[in-house]
């Protein structure tokens, strides 16, 4: 199991230290949410490349029916190449009903679900070196190919996770042509609907390397007590524990400290 951090929130360089402290701590992975107007996800990713050198980096995670996909796919291909091959892009359909911004974007759920299947394939198009792609909602066409020769992932693949509602068919499906999972369970999250999940994907031939996610919080001084709460997650096939702190206010100096103090406690191994 990997064991990644989801920033709660922050000035760009409050956000920044905190990336460097976890990696001192020997946390894996780094996650910051990307909303519609705040500190910019990608440029800020893009700073702790520079100041990094081992943990992942990615959102957490990036409403992909709101954003251009082409547009998505060269922030992340920047990431990669900036940071050596350590992007990571997990992707929602976005969050209608929290205190975010509302923009004016697309609300339907079935249009946005085929939005996003749709900015999946092209991006993934785009990282290959394609030039052409014409779907429903978007189209992509470029006579040119030097944009796509300097725009090419480190990485063999750069790993899409994706939100998926759990136990159903349609969002789970979505999954398994992707390479990980960001649960989304109907009742309430636990190490046996994990289980279930794992199982249900494995018997439609997920990949061996699908990344299954699961967070939750850890206690800063108490080594024991946060590996106890990891661990059942970790034997039913978890391959990641990310550590949130989603209570408001997110940048509260009281927020601020509380992560502090959880990062440099190290991960809960």
């Amino acid at each position: 199991m990997r064991y990644g951090v989801i920033l709660p929130g922050g000035t760009a360089v409050e956000q920044l230290e905190q990336a460097v402290l976890a990696e001192e701590a020997g946390w894996d992975g780094v996650f910051v949410w990307e909303a519609a107007y705040g500190v910019d996800a990608w440029g800020l990713l893009s700073a702790m490349a520079a100041r990094t050198e081992r943990i992942k980096l990615g959102t957490m995670l990036t409403p992909l029916p709101w954003r251009r996909p082409w547009k998505v796919a060269s922030q992340v291909v920047t990431l990669d190449q900036l940071s050596g091959g350590r992007a990571i892009l997990a992707v929602g359909l976005g969050a209608v009903d929290t205190d975010l911004p509302l923009t004016g974007e697309e609300l339907d759920l079935r249009t946005r679900a085929s939005m996003m299947d749709e900015g999946i394939d092209l991006i993934r198009e785009l990282w290959a070196g394609g030039l052409s792609y014409h779907g429903k909602h978007y189209d992509y066409e470029c006579a040119r190919d030097d944009l796509t020769q300097v725009g090419r992932p480190v990485q063999e693949r750069i790993p899409i996770w994706v939100v998926g509602a759990w136990p159903r068919p349609k969002s789970m499906r979505r999954v398994l042509r992707c390479d990980g999972v960001l649960p989304q369970y109907q009742g309430e999250a636990s190490p046996e609907e994990m289980r279930s999940l794992r199982s249900w994907l494995d018997e439609r031939g997920a990949a061996p390397g699908l990344d299954v996610v699961a967070e939750g919080e850890t206690p800063a001084d108490d080594r024991e007590a946060a590996a106890a709460e990891v661990r059942p997650w970790a034997e039913v096939g978890a391959t990641w524990w990310l550590e949130t702190r989603w209570d408001m206010p997110h940048n509260s100096t009281e927020r601020m400290r509380q992560i502090r103090d959880r990062l440099a406690a190290g991960p809960p191994a």
